[in-house]
């Protein structure tokens, strides 16, 4: 970390409670560079966080304004924010299970609604807070403690899903693909409307211990040998690519943002009415 980013972190609380060889730290550190690349001040944002491994990321260790909310309701507190404060830079850092799991409902019609949101989902394919039971992502086959035999259920594709369903930008990295997941969050803080990364990390103790990777550094190698960037998987075929890891920018659109739609209704409305 630069020097200057210190400024951004509570240092007062380090070391932090992340698991040894847990990708959050890395995730803190890529969004701490891309904060500082971007040049938004802190007290220009507003963080806001679910319950899990990956809500620490920015709550506690991130020094802005902060709302660490109920699981599965990051998206829907954030929206509420960027109603009432449309000049605030709005961004929520969650997990699987909290944003594509229990979060799900409210991550689709976000998109749907292109309100200007950054959302960073940290993907580390489990529940890891809570027992390392099965989520949303977890690869198919996959031992957990709530499938102890194997997981019968596909994964959800998120990034995918979140482009689908209408977003001016959605992404997927790994912590392995560490330079272009600062650029992608760089991207993501500056692009209008609802902006969104996957980003793949690494589980050792909750998810790794059930597939035999039990250090960061198998996790990266993992990483390294499964990815595919993404104009190279549209050339292959679905069964080539099936337990592949996609990365890079599945859109990057301009559409009418949310919270821009609203305040001109509220203006056409206000006119209408001689007020």
């Amino acid at each position: 970390m630069r020097p200057e980013g210190l400024k951004l972190i509570r240092k007062e609380i380090f070391p932090t409670i992340f698991c040894s060889g847990c990708g959050g730290g890395t995730v803190l550190n890529a969004f701490i560079e891309a904060v500082l690349n971007t040049g938004i001040k802190q007290e220009e944002m507003v963080m806001v966080t679910g319950i899990g491994c990956s809500s620490w990321i920015p709550s506690p260790y991130f020094k802005a304004d902060t709302l660490h909310t109920t699981h599965g309701r990051a998206i829907a507190f954030a929206t509420g924010v960027k109603v009432m404060k449309p000049d605030m830079k709005v961004v929520v850092i969650a997990g699987d299970g909290d944003v594509a799991g229990i979060g799900g409902n409210h991550l689709i019609h976000a998109a749907r609604r292109n309100i200007n949101l950054t959302v960073f989902m940290v993907n580390n394919y489990i529940y890891g807070m809570t027992g390392g039971q099965v989520s949303p992502t977890t690869p198919f086959g996959s031992r957990t403690t709530t499938t102890p035999y194997s997981n019968v259920e596909y994964p959800m594709k998120a990034a995918e899903l979140v482009a689908a369903a209408g977003a001016s930008f959605s992404a997927r990295w790994t912590t392995y693909n560490i330079v272009q997941l600062i650029k992608g969050m760089q991207k993501a803080l500056t692009k209008k409307g609802f902006s969104f990364i996957e980003i793949i990390s690494q589980c050792p103790v909750g998810f790794g211990k059930n597939v035999g990777m039990r250090t960061a550094i198998d996790f990266l190698k993992y990483f390294k040998s499964q990815t595919v960037p993404i104009k190279k998987a549209q050339k292959m075929k679905p069964d080539e690519i099936e337990d592949k890891i996609v990365i890079g920018t599945l859109v990057d659109r301009d559409r009418r943002e949310f919270t821009d739609n609203l305040l001109d209704l509220n203006e056409r409305r206000m006119k209408e009415l001689g007020l």
